[in-house]
């Protein structure tokens, strides 16, 4: 029974209104509130501020929460376990990846499946920041980011490939007959750029400060669709890395110019949770990666065409 309360208080967490709380765990409203009322008695502390709608977790609340984090996702990570002992593994793979790594996400997923077809692998589009807080808050189970720009804490890491970036700009614009081209010339024509919450455009403003000069972001956006979008319209340019090939190939009416002047590269790898043991689907993600050479064929595909 305890176990179920402790889903009551996460679903109330992170849905912070009782009755979608309530229809997110299948029950009534009162059976909800009726869990987390019993779960304060079994504790003796008050968890949640009531009044006529939910408004926090008590500072007790919130350690009860995290504590109830933890159970919840070694339960599941058991039942997973167990299942895979008995007819393979089964559950669910929760994979957070910054935009720029989407294009190429299937080359990890596809051989995964492969091996274990009872697991459903959800993707999810976040930022660096949104992997990292999905990975503390047990939202997710994997992430699929950048190692070497900004801070990492209690994560595991496994490198994956080198990301490069490139100007793409339409035949036909000032650049387009170039065989490479400074940042500091880039910011002089209208770009379409992913927003400043993503930590490849914090990447790329830091070089532009470093060349002395500011891009002209016509046009900014959190998805690298958006942006091939503008691209093809023939009014915009914009700064994306290799990996965008491998979605939409040579494009006959784009140029692809590497950047110099610094030529930029970033590590972009797997990370995982520091704990031990891991959820299986992760574990057994990780083990392939290594196993079967992943992020050596990721590195050849993903730097072929510079």
């Amino acid at each position: 029974m305890l176990l179920r309360q402790l889903q009551y208080l996460a679903a109330l967490a992170r849905e912070k209104h009782f009755a979608r709380a309530a229809a997110a765990c299948d029950v009534t409203q009162p059976t909800l509130s009726a869990g987390i009322k019993q779960l304060e008695e079994t504790f003796g502390v008050l968890i949640v501020e009531r009044g006529q709608r939910f408004r926090s977790l008590t500072p007790e609340g919130e350690r009860v929460l995290e504590w109830a984090l933890h159970v919840l996702s070694d339960y599941d990570s058991l039942a997973q376990e167990l299942s895979g002992m008995r007819t393979g593994l089964t559950g669910r793979l929760r994979i957070g990846a910054i935009p720029t790594t989407l294009p190429i996400t299937s080359l990890l997923t596809t051989p995964f499946v492969k091996l274990h077809p009872g697991v459903t692998i959800t993707i999810l589009s976040r930022t660096s920041i949104e992997i990292q807080r999905g990975l503390e808050d047990f939202e997710l189970d994997i992430g699929l980011t950048y190692l070497d720009n900004e801070p990492l804490t209690r994560v595991r890491t496994i490198p994956l490939y080198q990301e490069h970036y490139l100007l793409f700009t339409p035949k036909g614009s000032a650049f387009a007959d170039r065989a490479e081209i400074t940042w500091r010339e880039a910011a002089s024509v209208p770009l379409c750029l992913l927003t400043p919450d993503m930590q490849n455009r914090r990447i790329i403003d830091g070089y532009f400060r470093d060349a002395g000069v500011h891009p002209d972001a016509t046009v900014e956006t959190n998805s690298t669709i958006t942006l091939y979008s503008h691209l093809r319209s023939g009014e915009w340019s914009t700064i994306l890395p290799q990996t965008i090939f491998h979605l939409i190939g040579e494009m006959d009416e784009v140029r692809a110019i590497p950047l110099v002047e610094p030529v930029a590269r970033h590590t972009i790898g797997l990370i995982a949770p520091e704990r031990d043991p891991l959820p299986p689907a992760v574990r057994e993600l990780l083990e392939l990666v290594q196993s079967h050479g992943l992020a050596s064929l990721m590195e050849s595909l993903t730097s072929r065409r510079l």
